[in-house]
C-alpha cells in the first residue's frame, strides 16, 4: 500500500517545486492531473496554485463545461470542468477534485476543475508518441507511460488562447 501525504505538505511540496521551476533550478518535472478518464501533463513552469475545490456560483446562459465562478481569496476566478470541455463525463464533487488555477501567470483568472492530481512526474518516465491529428493547439504531445497508459501533454498559453475554451456563452 502506497503511503499517504497530508494534502499540505504535498501543496508545500508543489510550492516549492513550482518556486525552482520559476528559477530554471528544475527543467523534467511535469505536473500530473486526471480529468474524467484522462492523464495530463502541464510543465509546472505552467502550471498554478493547486486547491481544494471551493463552491461554485453557477452562471446562467452559458455552455455546460462551464462549471461557474469561484471566489478565491476575495478573487473571482472562471472555472471550467476539463473533462466536460474534452467531452468526457462531469467531474465528481468529491474530496479529490480540485481546480488548477491555470491563469494567474498569464493575467487570466482561469481555473480547471479536474477530478485529482496525480503528484510531479519526470519527463523521463514518458515515451513521445506523437501529437494526435487535427488535435487543437493546446494539446503540445502524447505519451505513454511505463505502465502503457496515454497521457496528454498540455499547453496553457495556448488553451488561454483558444477561442472554444475562453467563449462560454451557450
Amino acid at each position: 500500500m502506497s503511503k499517504k501525504t497530508p494534502l499540505r505538505e504535498f501543496q508545500q511540496y508543489l510550492a516549492d517545486r513550482l518556486k525552482s521551476a520559476q528559477r530554471g533550478q528544475v527543467t523534467s518535472s511535469l505536473l500530473g492531473i486526471r480529468a474524467g478518464r484522462e492523464n495530463w501533463l502541464l510543465e509546472l513552469s505552467e502550471s498554478g496554485e493547486i486547491i481544494q475545490q471551493p463552491p461554485l456560483t453557477p452562471v446562467p446562459l452559458t455552455k455546460a463545461a462551464f462549471a461557474g465562478i469561484a471566489n478565491i481569496r476575495g478573487n473571482l476566478y472562471s472555472v471550467t470542468d476539463f473533462s466536460l470541455f474534452r467531452g468526457g463525463e462531469p467531474t465528481a464533487l468529491n474530496a479529490n477534485a480540485r481546480l488548477l488555477l491555470v491563469g494567474v501567470k498569464l493575467g487570466s483568472n482561469a481555473a480547471l476543475l479536474v477530478s485529482r492530481m496525480q503528484g510531479l512526474k519526470a519527463i523521463g518516465d514518458f515515451e513521445a508518441v506523437g501529437r494526435p491529428v487535427n488535435a487543437p493547439a493546446w494539446i503540445a504531445e502524447t505519451y505513454r507511460d511505463r505502465r502503457g497508459d496515454i497521457w496528454q501533454k498540455l499547453s496553457v498559453r495556448e488553451l488561454l488562447a483558444d477561442e472554444s475554451f475562453m467563449n462560454i456563452g451557450a
